[in-house]
């Protein structure tokens, strides 16, 4: 396993992403692995030297947070962990339950260290930019509680570039704790963030953690195969359409040369940008694992990104909603 640095921190390479575990009779994620299944999945993911660990509170109502605590717990140490969550999602009916609002912030912190069982997360991001409440507000909320200790560093997720970028002089301007990261949706198939996102987090020293950087399994398999994640994932089936067809079959045609699998090229594309600190990868079968451990070692020539590359058309943007 390779390292590198996540502002002060050193942070494996690949991040694991809890997203696929959760309990799938919870939330909206129906194809999500239970706890029991999940286990042998974040142990190997240990041992293999990942020590990069995303969730969040609205992964399947939680119960994501709750296996990876327990999970996390019983096969390291918390020290030599970065473990991350998010907040922004429906939490409860009603009033209250969801956002970036100071009340909502402080409520749904308290709750995601408990269902991790830890005193302290060492990245907590915003999920999505809430434009319903003041800017400042959100950050302010975010810096304290940063300073009570119940998080180390704060990060962001998918949103335009000119709100992260008044986040950042916001939180300059007020003496507030800085956003040190970005996740967001970058891959093969959705190139967009390269216009503004990646240059600007590049400029201001921000650690970029894609999600979705094997296009929800789509870069890994031919374009008209299903699984019973696609057949389920409404979010995910907004995210592409039919002339990306294109791109994966270049992969799998780079693939096939090489003698590696699809999900090598498609993650060794994403290493292969100076501005990318570790892809945020879901792991349900012990070959996904290999292939994102083994995509480390996988350097593409230029030729063969400029044939990835080629086909590529802009996109609407995605995955901000």
């Amino acid at each position: 396993m390779r390292y590198t640095k996540l502002a002060g921190m050193d942070v494996s390479e690949i991040c694991l992403g809890m997203m696929s575990y959760g309990d799938p009779s919870l939330g909206n994620h129906a194809w999500s692995m239970p706890e029991e299944e999940s286990r042998p999945f974040i142990k190997a993911a240990v041992e293999a030297g990942i020590n990069f660990f995303d969730t969040a509170n609205v992964y399947s109502d939680g119960s994501s947070e709750e296996i990876t605590g327990r999970a996390l717990k019983d096969f390291t140490r918390r020290e030599e962990i970065v473990l991350a969550t998010k907040v922004h999602g429906r939490m409860r009916r009603g009033a209250n339950g969801a956002g970036l609002s100071r009340k909502a912030i402080f409520a749904e912190i308290d709750a995601s260290l408990s269902r991790l069982g830890t005193d302290y997360v060492d990245l907590y991001q915003i999920h999505r930019f809430d434009a319903s409440v003041p800017l400042e507000e959100t950050l302010e909320a975010l810096h304290d509680v940063v300073k009570s200790g119940k998080a180390r560093y704060i990060g962001a997720s998918s949103m335009y570039a000119w709100q992260f970028a008044k986040a950042l002089f916001t939180q300059r301007q007020n003496g507030w704790t800085r956003f040190v990261s970005m996740q967001n949706h970058y891959n093969l198939l959705y190139r967009e963030e390269e216009r503004e996102m990646l240059p600007f987090c590049a400029d201001q020293g921000v650690a970029v953690i894609p999600w979705s950087p094997l296009a929800r399994g789509r870069l890994t398999r031919d374009w008209d195969a299903t699984t019973a994640r696609t057949e389920t994932d409404e979010f995910g089936s907004t995210l592409y359409v039919e002339s990306d067809r294109a791109i994966v079959e270049q992969v799998a045609e780079v693939a096939k040369a090489r003698g590696v699998s699809r999900a090598q090229v498609a993650l060794a594309w994403l290493h292969r940008n100076p501005a990318v600190t570790a892809p945020i990868v879901g792991v349900t079968k012990p070959g996904h694992l290999d292939d994102a451990v083994a995509s480390l070692d996988v350097e593409l020539t230029d030729d063969e990104v400029r044939l990835l590359e080629q086909a590529y058309v802009p996109h609407r943007i995605a995955g901000h909603a």
